[in-house]
């Protein structure tokens, strides 16, 4: 999958933003969100690798 630039940038601008009570509203339990939140981490991770980190 090949996201475009400007995808790329909103998504990382996303997951910069996006915080953990954020994300407990969507899970199932705490363990779940932290999953959820781990797993953000690395994709914020991949994007700035690949060139995409907010500020």
């Amino acid at each position: 999958m090949v996201l475009e630039p400007a995808q790329a940038l909103a998504l990382a601008q996303f997951v910069k933003r996006v915080r953990w009570t954020e994300v407990r509203q969507n899970a199932v339990g705490d363990d779940e969100a932290d999953l959820m939140m781990d797993a953000m981490r690395e994709l914020a991770k991949a994007l700035a690798e690949a060139g995409y980190a907010p500020r």
